[in-house]
């Protein structure tokens, strides 16, 4: 089976704008789209004199809506529409678990204003099992035709960020467009040196040569099923936010990998966190393998 891409609409400029990414995302990568709306009845928050039934409507009305707007762009495209009654956080995160990818606007709209930045956005990002595109209102299709690169995050061992590279990787080959990966390093604490990390270094030449060694081992195998996307390897002494951030200025997308720990579970990393506030195009998060 086919995993499409799923988006969520919920009427706002922001999920506008998320469901035009996800279309032309679809017709690059040859799937299937899916259109869903989650909402929940509200007796008296959203409209006193409304009931379920016409609300209902709305969300399906809603939904439908978008469907035609992307049927009306991509005639070729297939796609389908859904509106799902149910909590907002299992209802996305069960769609993100069948899907390649969830795209959402980086706001919400009605009862979840502030998405992105509110506990739902964060709940949804942290538990996706697949990766998350977080979309502006004012991206446009121009960004991705401009010979901007992706821009993707890289640290640790190779396996570390496997899942990011692979997801950077395979959309640039979709797009014909360029990767450049970055590896922001920093002195490390005294104490954290030992014998043997020391030894590392001496070899390595130094603080960045081991850094960009780092680098040339993880990306490896990605150049290698990869040939020709064209890669920039990018070592910055820096924080890792701050210098995704610097790079982000001319991207036309930002992958970051989500962190996972077994003593607070799924979380979405500080890094994620900075670029999710503050870069200017759209962010991928990548959940780890």
């Amino acid at each position: 089976m086919t995993r499409p891409i799923t988006v969520g609409v919920d009427g706002s400029p922001e999920s506008a704008a998320a469901a035009a990414w996800a279309g032309r995302e679809a017709v690059r990568r040859g799937r299937p789209l899916r259109i869903v709306h989650a909402w929940q009845w509200e007796p008296y928050e959203i409209a006193p004199a409304a009931d379920r039934g016409t609300q209902a409507g709305w969300a399906r009305e809603t939904a439908e809506k978008a469907r035609r707007t992307l049927i009306e762009r991509h005639p070729e495209l297939t796609v389908t529409a859904e509106a799902l009654e149910g909590p907002f956080v299992a209802t996305l995160v069960a769609e993100a678990a069948a899907a390649e990818l969830l795209v959402l606007g980086s706001r919400g709209h009605g009862a979840v204003v502030g998405f992105l930045l509110g506990s739902v956005g964060r709940q949804v990002i942290a538990e996706s099992a697949r990766p998350v595109v977080l979309v502006r209102s004012d991206d446009r299709a121009a960004a991705e035709a401009a010979g901007r690169e992706i821009v993707v995050g890289q640290h640790g061992e190779p396996d570390d960020s496997a899942p990011a590279l692979g997801f950077a990787f395979a959309t640039a080959a979709a797009r014909g467009a360029a990767v450049r990966v970055v590896r922001a390093w920093s002195l490390p604490p005294v104490f954290a040196y030992s014998p043997g990390s020391l030894k590392l270094l001496d070899e390595a030449g130094g603080l960045e040569p081991y850094e960009r060694k780092g680098l040339d081992e993880a990306l490896r195998p990605w150049r290698e099923r990869f040939p020709d996307v064209p890669v920039t390897e990018h070592v910055e002494m820096g924080s890792a936010g701050q210098v995704l951030l610097s790079a982000a200025a001319r991207a036309q997308l930002v992958v970051v990998g989500r962190h996972s720990s077994r003593a607070v579970g799924p979380r979405i990393g500080s890094v994620a966190h900075a670029l999710l506030h503050h870069a200017p195009c759209p962010v991928a998060v990548i959940p780890p393998a």
